[in-house]
């Protein structure tokens, strides 16, 4: 099936007023730390926390009367589901997700908040996939797609006509690939508003099936990822094709790349964005040369992270930046010998966080104690002064 820009525009028309027309942002400070004027898309910013809102919206308004009186089913890692839920309760449409069991709390909690029956199934998107087609078989709901399905495809597309829109002097579109459909739907749009456009997508290394350049990897089961919402094990038929003849390039990021991504999204620039979100600006931040002195638009895909895993996103940033350390101490086990070393830490101008004062299960003599404290620092150089 052919998907083109009037489709994409279509599908503008469709949504305007339901899904916000998000912001393209400059960001001066991250712009400055990557060498390259960079422009941030933010669908975080979307009611539902991504830009998966759009897609969804344009293939329930196709539903028939009977269809939405039946209900649909989708599975998803989080993002699919937050958007077919929400639009589907604003809608009165019955809506069933099937969710691998490794999905993050808070996009469960999330689904199940905006109406949704949520049903946890399987350790990946594909098994996630399989018992959902089951379930729509067996109850005669309709399956909505979260990328292989042409009507997807022109919603997320939206967000290139929006970004061009704005930014027309864009040299370069960086875009999070899982499934396929965003970046395919950009490319559609972007290849009619400007078509010597340069568009990367970024694959997580866990889980690249459309790399380039290297062999591709699949997800295993047990995967774990910081970037769960692009760990999709195959692209669609659809979205395949399109990515290989719309897209310049398919780069790969690691783990630490993705995480210090998010890191410095909140460190920087103030905004929160899942591991998929920030894929964009770990490809920039991993190659600088790469974008070097162009305008890059970034997609900030979404802002669904768990609290407690940003929390221990940002608080290992802290030790990478060396602002945050854990120094061992052997001491004496004799009265004032503690407040002796504290005394020398606050001397240096360190602040102790967390203190652990060791007799018992340390390899250390009868006569001696350790002593493990976690501390901040100004930087690296304040904690070798301790």
């Amino acid at each position: 099936m052919s998907i083109t820009v009037e489709d994409v525009r279509a599908a503008a028309d469709a949504i305007a007023g339901a899904v916000l027309r998000t912001p393209a942002i400059a960001c001066p400070a991250l712009s400055e730390l990557c060498g390259a004027e960079l422009v941030l898309k933010l669908e975080n910013l979307q009611a539902s926390g991504s830009f998966k809102a759009r897609g969804a919206l344009v293939r329930l308004l196709a539903l028939t009367a009977d269809e939405c009186q039946a209900g649909v089913i989708a599975m998803s890692a989080g993002n699919h589901a937050q958007g077919v839920a929400w639009h589907a309760r604003r809608l009165g449409i019955p809506a069933t997700i099937v969710m691998p069991a490794v999905t993050p709390f808070t996009k469960v909690e999330r689904t199940s908040a905006l109406g949704a029956r949520v049903v946890l199934h399987g350790e990946s998107l594909s098994e996630a996939e399989t018992h959902a087609r089951d379930l729509a078989a067996a109850s005669g709901l309709v399956f909505v797609h979260p990328y292989d399905d042409a009507r997807i495809i022109a919603g997320q597309g939206t967000v290139g006509l929006e970004l061009l829109g704005d930014h027309p002097d864009l040299d370069c579109l960086v875009v999070p690939v899982g499934g396929g459909g965003l970046i395919a739907g950009i490319a559609i749009a972007a290849r009619a508003l400007k078509p010597g456009i340069d568009i990367v997508g970024v694959q997580a290394a866990g889980c690249c099936p459309l790399a380039r350049g290297a062999p591709p990897t699949q997800a295993s089961p047990s995967l774990q990822t910081l970037a769960e919402g692009i760990a999709v094990k195959r692209p669609g038929t659809l979205t395949q094709p399109l990515v290989d003849s719309l897209v310049d390039d398919v780069v790969v990021v690691s783990e630490a790349q993705i995480e210090r991504a998010v890191e410095v999204l909140v460190d920087r620039q103030k905004i929160v964005a899942e591991g998929a979100g920030a894929a964009g600006l770990a490809a920039v931040l991993a190659d600088p040369a790469r974008f070097a002195g162009r305008k890059v638009g970034l997609v900030v895909s979404g802002g669904n992270i768990d609290g407690r895993l940003m929390a221990s996103v940002l608080m290992r940033g802290l030790v990478r930046a060396g602002r945050l350390a854990r120094l061992r101490i052997e001491i004496s086990d004799a009265p004032g010998a503690l407040a002796k070393a504290a005394t020398l830490i606050g001397a240096s101008g360190g602040n102790i966080v967390e203190i652990y004062h060791q007799r018992l299960f340390q390899d250390v003599p009868v006569k001696l104690a350790e002593v493990d404290v976690v501390v901040e620092a100004t930087d690296t150089a304040q904690l070798r002064a301790m």
